[in-house]
Formats: C-alpha cells, sequence, structure tokens
C-alpha cells in the first residue's frame, strides 16, 4: 500500500514514473480514503484536484465527489452544528449513521451527535436513549463504547434528561472496572455533573471515594484532574468534609506526583469561598482553630519540600488562609508564610530553568496578594525581595521588579524606602546588551518610576540616562520613555523622547515620537501651578495648550490610513479642550474683579425675577462654563463607548477625565447657579483605598476634598462672592497639579476587534443610487464579519451586534404630495448573535416619496456583561425612489384629460376679453 501510493504520488508530480490510468487513479486514492491511518486519508484528499486537472472527465468528477461526500457527509454535518443545530434532516441522517457498518461512518456520526447534543436539547433528547441502548449492547465494541460514552457529557439541557445519563454513567463505572471505562466514564460524569450544577456535591464525594480507594495510579491521576476542576467552577459546592478527606489522602500518599496534584486542588479552593466554610463553626461542633487544623498541618509539611511545585503550593494555600482568616491570633502562621516565601524565592531566584521561574511566579503574586492583605507584613516582604535582588539571575530579577511594582502600586509608602536600593542596583546592571538585560533595564526603570511618587530628582535622571547611554538600544529607550508618561514622569519621558528622534528610519515614527515629546513638555508646563497664583496657572496652561497643539499637528502627520490613530487624536483633543475650558473658567472668575455688577444689577435683577443677574455678567458666563464642561463629559463618556479594544486602565483613566469635567460643572452649579436645590449624597466619598494605581488615588482624592471645600461653602454666602470663585479656581488648579497618566492603550493596542460589513443590494459604483419603485418595499440585506486580531477576547468579548438603519430624504423629485410622516423615513435597529464571527440580518425599507435617500446602517456591540460599545463601522448607501408605471400612466393621462379643459377656459378668457 505504502509503496503504491508513493508511486503514484511521484507520477502525479510527474517525475517520469508511468502514469496510471484514471480509473486506476481514482481507485487509488478511494483506498486512501478508506485507510484507517489519518495521514494517509488527508493525502488522499489534498491530491483530488490534481487528479481533476489530469482527468477532467464528468463521469470521474462525479464518481469522485460521491466518495469524497461519503467521507465527508456526516463528519461535516457536525462541524455544521452550531449553524443548523435544530434542521430535523440532520438529525435523521446523524441516526442513520450510527446504525451503518462502515466503520469510518459511524465515528463521524458519533463526531456529529456530539456536537449537535452541545447544541440542540430536542436532538439531545431523542438521541439519548439510542446512545444508551449502543453503550450497553453486548455487539457493541469497547472502542465504540468509549467513543460514545462523552456524548453524555451533553445530556444537561433539563434536570430530566441529565438524572438519565448520570444513572447510566453511574452502572457504566459499575459495570466496567477497566480502567479505560472507568477513566471515561468518571471524567464524563464530572463533566455532565459541572454543566448541569445538581449534583456536583455527589460528584465530588465519588471523586474523592475513587481517589482514597482505587489503587490505580491513573484513576487518581484523572480524579485530582477533575476535582481541580470542579474547584475552580463550582469552589461554593464544595463542603468541610470533602477538604478534610483530600487533606487526609494527600497527608497520606507516598507519591510526590499526587501530592502535588491534591494540593494544587487545595491551592485553588483557598483562595475561594470554600477556605471560610472549611474553617467555619459548623452546627453542633466547635469551631476548630486554623492552626491546628489538617489544612495547615499538611501545607507547613510541605513549604520546605525538596518539589519545588509541592512547597510552592504550599506556601499558596499558606498565605491565602492567612489572608482570609482575620484573625488576631495567626502570627505563627504569618511567620510560616513569610519563611516559606523567602526560602522559594532564594531557591528559584538561583535558577533560569522554566519549572524554577514557574514556581517564582506563584512566590512572587503570593507575596504581592500578602503585602496587601497584611500591610503589617510588607516591609519585611519588599527587603527580602531588595536583599535577593542584587545576587538574582536576569529572568529571576525581572518578575522579582514586576512584583515590587505591584506592592509600590497598592502600598505607595513603601516607595521612598525602596528607591535608594533600587537606584543603587540600576548603576551596575546592565554590562551587556542581551535581550534579558534589556528587559531588566525596563522593569527595574518602571519599579523606580513607581517608587519615585513625584518628580524624579536630578541625581536618579543621571543615572538612568547614563546606563542607557551605554548599553541600551533605541526599542528599551522608548519602553522606558513610554512607562515614564505612564507614570507621570513627563520630564523624564521628554528627554528620553528627544533622544530618539534622529534614530528612526520613517517619517510617520518621527512625527509620533515628536508628538509624544510635545505632549510630555505640554504636562511638564503644568508642574509649576500653585494654588492661589491664578496669572500663574493662567500662563502655565497657555504654554502647555502652545506645545499641545504642536503636538497634535505631529500626531496627525504620523497617522496612515493602516494605522489611523483615532483613540490617541481624540484622546488629545479632548485634552486641549478641557486645559482650554479650564483656562476660560479662571478668566471667567477673575472678571469678578475687573468687570464687577454695574449699580443697577440689582434692580435689573428684581425686574427679570432672576435673582442671579445681581452678580452681572458672570452669571453668564458661569452657564456657559458649567455647558461647556457637561459637553465635555459627554464626549467623553463617547470616547469610553468606542474604546472597545482598551485595557481597564486606559478605561478608568478616560473615567477619570469625564469624572473631572462633571466634578467641575457641579461645582459651579452648587456654589453658583443653584444652590439650594445642590445635592452631595451621589457625589459622596468612592473609596480612595480600593484605587488600582497612584494616578487614581491622587485624582479620587483631589475630588473628595474638592467636594468637601463645595459643600461647606455652599448655601453659607450669597453668590457670587470671592470665597466661590476662589473655590472654583484652587479646584481646577487641584486637579492640574496630578501629572496626567497616558495609559497603554494610547501607546500599544492588546487586543483588535473589528466588523466589516456587507450590504445587498449594493451598487457597482458607490456614488450611484440603487432603483426601487415608491410601491414596493426594499429588502436590505446586511451581513457581517468580526475581524480579530492575534490575541482575541483578551478584555472582552463580542455577545451580540446592534445594527440601526436609517434613511433620510436628500433630494425630492415630482410633486410634493402630502404623505404621512412614518413613510418619510426609516428608522430600525436589530440584535444578531455571531456565529463564529459571522452575522446576517435584513430589513425592510420603504421609499414612499420619489427622490434620492441615503441610507445608513451603524453597528455597535454588546459584550458579556451587557455594556453597548459604539465600535463602527458606519456604512452609507444611496436609493433613488422612482414612481411605478401604473400611477405614472394614471397621472399623464390625467395630465392628458386635464389639457383639453384648461386650453377651453383659456379661449373662454380670451373671448371675453
Amino acid at each position: 500500500m505504502a509503496s503504491n501510493s508513493t508511486k503514484s504520488f511521484l507520477a502525479d508530480a510527474g517525475y517520469g514514473e508511468q502514469e496510471l490510468d484514471a480509473n486506476s487513479a481514482l481507485m487509488e486514492l478511494d483506498k486512501g480514503l478508506r485507510s484507517g491511518k489519518l495521514g494517509e486519508q488527508c493525502e488522499a484528499v489534498v491530491r483530488f484536484p490534481r487528479l481533476f486537472q489530469k482527468y477532467p472527465f464528468p463521469i470521474l468528477i462525479n464518481s469522485a465527489f460521491l466518495k469524497l461526500a461519503d467521507v465527508f457527509r456526516v463528519g461535516m454535518l457536525g462541524s455544521l452544528a452550531s449553524i443548523i443545530p435544530e434542521r430535523k434532516n440532520a438529525h435523521h441522517s446523524i441516526r442513520q449513521s450510527l446504525d451503518s457498518h462502515d466503520n469510518v461512518e459511524v465515528e463521524a456520526a458519533v463526531f456529529a451527535a456530539a456536537n449537535f447534543s452541545a447544541q440542540s436539547k430536542d436532538f439531545a433528547v431523542g438521541i439519548c436513549n439510542k446512545i444508551s441502548e449502543m453503550i450497553q449492547g453486548l455487539a457493541t465494541p469497547v472502542d465504540l463504547k468509549l467513543k460514545l460514552i462523552p456524548i453524555l457529557q451533553h445530556m444537561h439541557h433539563d434536570a430530566i434528561l441529565a438524572s438519565s445519563a448520570r444513572q447510566l454513567l453511574q452502572q457504566l463505572v459499575t459495570a466496567y472496572p477497566s480502567t479505560r471505562m472507568v477513566i471515561v466514564s468518571l471524567h464524563t460524569f464530572t463533566l455532565l455533573a459541572a454543566s448541569s450544577l445538581v449534583d456536583t456535591p455527589k460528584q465530588i464525594q465519588l471523586l474523592l471515594q475513587y481517589l482514597k480507594n482505587d489503587p490505580r495510579k491513573a484513576v487518581k491521576r484523572l480524579a485530582i484532574q477533575d476535582l481541580k476542576l470542579l474547584a475552580n467552577k463550582t469552589p461554593h459546592t464544595w463542603s468541610r468534609e470533602n477538604i478534610q478527606a483530600l487533606c487526609e489522602c494527600a497527608l497520606q500518599t507516598p507519591y510526590d506526583s499526587l501530592k502535588l496534584g491534591m494540593l494544587s486542588v487545595l491551592a485553588t479552593l483557598s483562595g475561594t469561598i470554600a477556605v471560610k466554610h472549611y474553617f467555619s463553626i459548623a452546627s453542633g461542633n466547635v469551631g476548630s482553630s486554623p492552626r491546628s487544623s489538617d489544612l495547615v498541618k499538611l501545607a507547613q509539611e510541605c513549604c520546605y519540600h525538596n518539589n519545588r511545585g509541592i512547597a510552592a503550593h504550599g506556601v499558596r494555600v499558606l498565605t491565602n488562609i492567612t489572608v482570609s482568616c482575620q484573625e488576631k491570633d495567626l502570627l505563627a502562621l504569618e511567620q510560616d508564610a513569610v519563611f516559606g516565601l523567602e526560602s522559594l524565592l532564594v531557591l528559584c531566584s538561583q535558577d533560569d530553568s522554566p519549572g524554577a521561574q514557574a514556581t517564582l511566579k506563584i512566590a512572587l503574586n503570593c507575596m504581592v496578594k500578602l503585602a496587601k492583605g497584611r500591610p503589617h507584613l510588607s516591609q519585611s516582604v519588599v527587603e527580602t525581595l531588595l536583599t535577593q535582588l542584587h545576587s538574582a539571575q536576569d529572568t529571576a530579577r525581572i518578575l522579582m521588579c514586576h512584583c515590587l511594582a505591584a506592592i509600590a502600586m497598592q502600598l505607595p509608602v513603601l516607595g521612598d524606602g525602596m528607591l535608594g536600593d533600587l537606584v543603587e542596583l540600576y548603576k551596575v546592571i546592565g554590562r551587556s546588551a542581551t535581550d534579558k538585560q534589556q528587559e531588566l533595564l525596563v522593569s527595574l526603570a518602571t519599579v523606580i518610576f513607581v517608587a519615585s511618587q513625584k518628580a524624579l530628582s536630578a541625581e536618579v535622571k543621571a543615572v538612568i540616562k547614563q546606563q542607557l547611554e551605554s548599553v541600551s538600544n533605541g526599542w528599551t529607550v522608548y519602553r522606558i520613555a513610554r512607562q515614564a508618561s505612564r507614570m507621570g514622569n513627563h520630564d523624564m519621558a521628554r528627554e528620553l523622547y528627544q533622544t530618539l528622534l534622529t534614530q528612526v528610519a520613517s517619517e510617520h515614527f518621527y512625527f509620533w515620537l515628536n508628538s509624544l515629546k510635545e505632549f510630555s513638555h505640554a504636562e511638564q508646563c503644568l508642574t509649576g501651578l500653585q494654588e492661589e497664583n491664578y496669572s500663574s496657572a493662567l500662563s502655565c496652561i497657555a504654554e502647555s495648550l502652545k506645545f499641545y497643539h504642536k503636538g497634535i499637528a505631529s500626531l496627525t502627520a504620523a497617522s496612515t490610513p493602516l494605522n489611523p490613530l483615532s483613540f490617541q487624536c481624540e484622546f488629545v483633543k479632548l485634552r486641549i479642550d478641557l486645559l482650554q475650558a479650564f483656562s476660560q473658567l479662571i478668566c471667567t472668575c477673575n472678571s469678578l474683579k475687573t468687570s464687577p455688577p454695574p449699580a443697577i444689577a440689582t434692580t435689573i435683577a428684581m425686574t427679570l425675577g432672576n435673582d442671579l443677574q445681581r452678580c452681572g455678567r458672570i452669571s453668564n458666563q458661569m452657564k456657559l462654563s458649567m455647558e461647556e464642561f457637561r459637553s465635555l463629559a459627554s464626549r467623553y463618556g463617547d470616547l469610553y463607548q468606542a474604546s472597545f479594544d482598551a485595557d481597564s486602565a486606559t478605561l478608568r483613566n478616560v473615567e477619570l477625565q469625564q469624572q473631572s469635567c462633571l466634578l467641575i460643572s457641579h461645582a459651579i452649579e452648587a456654589l453658583i447657579l443653584d444652590p439650594e436645590s445642590a445635592s452631595f449624597q451621589e457625589y459622596g466619598s468612592t473609596g480612595a483605598a480600593h484605587a488600582d494605581s497612584e494616578y487614581e488615588r491622587r485624582m479620587m482624592s483631589v475630588y473628595n476634598h474638592v467636594l468637601e471645600e463645595v459643600e461647606s461653602l455652599n448655601r453659607k454666602y450669597t453668590p457670587v462672592s470671592y470665597m466661590h470663585t476662589a473655590c472654583l479656581c484652587n479646584a481646577i488648579i487641584s486637579l492640574l497639579k496630578v501629572p496626567l497618566s497616558f495609559q497603554r492603550y494610547f501607546f500599544q493596542k492588546l487586543q483588535s476587534t473589528s466588523i466589516k460589513l456587507a450590504l445587498s443590494p449594493s451598487p457597482r459604483n458607490p456614488a450611484e443610487p440603487i432603483a426601487v419603485q415608491n410601491n414596493q418595499q426594499l429588502a436590505l440585506k446586511v451581513e457581517g464579519v468580526v475581524q480579530h486580531g492575534s490575541k482575541p477576547g483578551l478584555f472582552r468579548r463580542i455577545q451580540s451586534v446592534c445594527l440601526n438603519v436609517s434613511s433620510t430624504l436628500q433630494s425630492k423629485s415630482g410633486q410634493d404630495y402630502k404623505i404621512p410622516i412614518d413613510n418619510m423615513t426609516n428608522e430600525m435597529e436589530q440584535r444578531v448573535e455571531p456565529h463564529n464571527d459571522y452575522f446576517s440580518t435584513q430589513f425592510l425599507l420603504n421609499f414612499a416619496i420619489l427622490g434620492t435617500h441615503n441610507i445608513t446602517v451603524e453597528s455597535s456591540v454588546k459584550d458579556a456583561n451587557g455594556i453597548v460599545w459604539k465600535t463602527g463601522p458606519r456604512t452609507t448607501i444611496f436609493v433613488k425612489s422612482l414612481e411605478d408605471p401604473y400611477s405614472q400612466q394614471i397621472r399623464l393621462q390625467q395630465q392628458q384629460a386635464q389639457q383639453p379643459l384648461q386650453q377651453q377656459q383659456q379661449r373662454n378668457a380670451y373671448t371675453r376679453f
């Protein structure tokens, strides 16, 4: 067979071998299709096009397609299950193929049955008895039974169906004790329980029973794997007895591989609500102390195990218990966790192997969690990291820098203490230009930026620049400058961007770097702001706006059709408009001194019945300022909704800018325009302690301070006084003194999602309209494809697509008839769920008015959390509504009938004259 296959392949390739005739070639390919080896089947399939090219005879092509159809008939149905789940003829075909005597067809039917059972409740209910009969039938081979059993995992559409499938699986586990049958049945059992959510506690008990009593290691490993699955999916269903039984098994087993698996399950459970159930007081029993439990005993034993994985999971369990159980007498447990983490850190930081680095990541994550949950332990954790940082390998150093940055973000008070050690370390690292050294330069610089909190000192900047000049490449400098922009160190970022301008070959890259330099310079101008010095604030804002306008010009030049930089341009434009609004508000506040209300202002206010008019022109200016800030808040909201692919930190940054606009708008209303009805309940403290970044923490602190000042002045003084204007100006200065953070999405797009729409009918030329008669409706079909980048669904996924279709009349033709308003426009909306990133729907549009209509189709998406995102695109086509022939004929006849009457009337008029 193999020699014949090689011979024919060489002949088809044209290497001088004797060619076969058409029938012989087809027979040989048929043998390949019927082969039991997947490789030979694939080879036979891909050689069919060559056969059609050499022998383009209808009889041979028909025969070949029939043979291919036999292979793909049921298998292709299985692949189409998500598209045609309720197609009854497909259900019938699969049921018939299960009774086939052809093994290939039966296997394809099993595949299709599994896919359709997952999608269709009707098919699952109808096929369940058939599958049960085949599994229990004595004539069914064991190999086929092993393929049929996994179909039962999809019998979860209702409780009765799940119960019958569970009973069958229980019988199989008892009746067929062989290893393969037990493994397949148990795993199907677990998947069914995880989907139905009804029998999960029973399944946990069954798996623990097999783990404890079955002597086969393969079955034990399967039980551990399934317990891990249930621990991840349904930790709330684990009882205290379940965890205790798992702890006892882990304490008793002599095998490290099994102990590692059980500890992995316990580590997962220790980070969930299950650990609180374990240490809670059971009904009728005295609650056990965490220090004396078997779970803690097991974790303490494993913390210093010679197997790194076991030690890592032991430390992870101790850390989670320490953080979750907020008790006062856990000092010994805390020390065990810290000592275990220190030993793991020393052990793994000297090893560059992948296993050691994976263990180190677990230990460092535990350190971050411990520092956040137990702040009094954070100092010792940081000292341990800084000490070990000097002697660790470069790969470990990078991970440790990430850990230090995360701790410093959560606890800024620790930043100053670690800054000296970090700068000293930065002087001695990076002696070579290897990738690890470059990555370490970036990671360590990031920690320095986080730890410095405020502007970098001249000494620190000199150390960083000196090190970068000696060993770094341009990409490393750019990454460090990018981190400086994210952390608000704009002075350092501007200098680094300046050094890169002459190191790029592309014109677009030059303009991009130049725009970043100008933006950093603009933000640096705002660092000189001082409270109570309003003239200086106006000068700083004007200087900042000058550099921002230069930057937006460079940014526009850096955009390309493939990379339009739409988010960056809109974000910077909003920043420019916000600075201008701040400047205008300060000028408005100063106008109370430069242009006080006239002497007759009180009389005018009494005449108009508006008490605010006694303040003069400042009242109208304040109203305009409030509307401007509300408009800016709305635009920031639109930018938020358009940023579907942005990371959460970037979205939070946009949200903070929006809240700044709303804060100033509320302050203007509460202090000046409407003090009586101002409410401060909805603007209360939002908890700055839960902020994820130093920028957010400082902004939230400013918000709370401004609100307190506004509330203290509200209704205390009659508006408008110098106290009110000073409060507004100080609020602006406080907001601008917090250095702006340019988040990741401004520089880097980790997730890419776009929608491409196709409309039918569509004109050949986009400028040409589609002709439609006015007495007919146009069936507009909208098809779309969701396109993804390299990391689809990294931050959020599309749940459904909302299509909005609207039409407007561009130009009329013919007489202006009185037509109902409903017939003049079309406004429709539909929601569709994409299947395999494809969706389609139809709209019926009415064009009763003669003329040219503009149809606009706009798409937006809804994610899994129900949030609507205005992603676009927006597509436009033109339709020309024409008069139908019958109406046109009637109208012409009426006109012809009216012409003699008009002529007679004209003759009569002439005669009278």
